[in-house]
């Protein structure tokens, strides 16, 4: 007993030499989180995702978004750095690959699948999957983890550099170092011109339009809102909050054109990870274990309806994370609800009411 008694001192004392001396990689900043809405009314669990097909099952890596082009063949975004495509038939295909991570996807006017990936830049990909390189900084700021986009009907493309300081694979520390890294950006192809709209965002994320497209909505992950910047009328330039203290983190972000927006919300909140944002030295500590040791987010799907007022107007759910989980995309095309994750091997399929 003393043996084993003398050995956990020593374990002990080997771990706190270990974070003493180990630097960090953050500077992180206290943060007091407003306590999580209840998940009731609106927000009811269901088991809605549960009807939806299974694109892909099996042989997909990370589809974190989708997009439909005009042949209704769907792709989807990989972990691999691969885009690949799913015919009418269900069959497969490589389409693309970017060789760092693609993220948001939607297609232009032209059929040109604009792609966000998170370190190449802006990229531009023709119907035969060959890569073009459009934009990788604004202002003299290289983006470091550029993440979604939405393209306006005058061809411009908004879209976001979920952080100017950490890289896609150090997304976590973003999180725990709790600073305003991000920004929303905006790229004229007639024009090569990449300008800053909005900067000093919480881990900017998805991008979306307005059906009048007199604004445009960026997901503050890491402060559970969505912020709205707005581009007509007598508020064009300024923004506000759009709808704050969300029942998750939001993620992706894609407008279904007749007035409400779709948001997936990987993962619910946890009262045990807003607390920790209380305690600087204690995410200090965290930062410098092995990643396996890390904060789990809940497993889990949930996607939400929310109108142009910034209310929530429906809630999917499935409650077992058995069926699709982790959701980080949720895209409205001809009465269907197609659904990207970061850790699935399929895309969701379902059909809106």
């Amino acid at each position: 007993m003393k043996k084993l008694l003398g050995l956990l001192l020593v374990l002990i004392a080997g771990i706190a030499l270990y974070l003493l001396l180990t630097p960090s990689k953050i500077d992180p900043l206290a943060w007091d989180a407003p306590k999580a809405p209840a998940m009731t009314g609106v927000m009811e669990p269901n088991d809605t995702l549960m009807k939806a097909e299974l694109l892909g099952k099996g042989q997909l890596n990370g589809p974190e978004d989708t997009a439909v082009d005009a042949q209704g063949r769907v792709y989807g975004s990989q972990q691999d750095g691969s885009i690949v495509r799913i015919g009418s038939d269900g069959k497969v295909e490589p389409f693309a690959h970017t060789g760092g991570r693609p993220l948001g996807m939607a297609f232009n006017a032209n059929g040109q699948l604009i792609v966000a990936d998170a370190f190449k830049g802006l990229l531009s990909v023709d119907p035969h999957g060959q890569i073009s390189v459009l934009t990788t900084e604004a202002d003299g700021v290289p983006f470091k983890f550029t993440d979604d986009l939405e393209i306006a009907s005058d061809g411009r493309i908004y879209f976001s550099d979920a952080s100017d300081t950490f890289a896609q694979h150090d997304y976590m520390l973003d999180l725990l170092e709790a600073r305003p890294h991000g920004r929303l950006l905006r790229y004229d192809p007639a024009t090569g011109k990449t300008e800053q709209l909005l900067d000093g965002l919480y881990f900017a994320n998805g991008v979306s339009l307005s059906q009048n497209q007199d604004f445009v909505l960026v997901n503050e992950t890491y402060r559970y809102r969505i912020t709205r910047y707005w581009l007509k009328g007598d508020q064009a330039g300024t923004h506000d909050v759009f709808i704050d203290n969300l029942p998750g983190m939001p993620d992706n972000l894609q407008s279904d054109g007749a007035g409400t927006f779709w948001v997936a919300l990987p993962s619910p909140r946890k009262d045990s990870a807003d607390l920790l944002h209380q305690y600087p030295w204690l995410k200090t500590q965290i930062s410098k274990l092995p990643r396996a040791l890390w904060p789990k987010a809940t497993p889990y799907g949930l996607v939400i309806q929310v109108d142009e007022n910034g209310q929530i107007i429906r809630s999917l759910h499935d409650t077992s994370a058995s069926h699709l989980r982790m959701i980080t995309s949720a895209k409205a095309v001809d009465g269907y609800l197609y659904l990207g994750s970061l850790e699935n091997d399929r895309i969701g399929k379902l059909k809106l009411d």
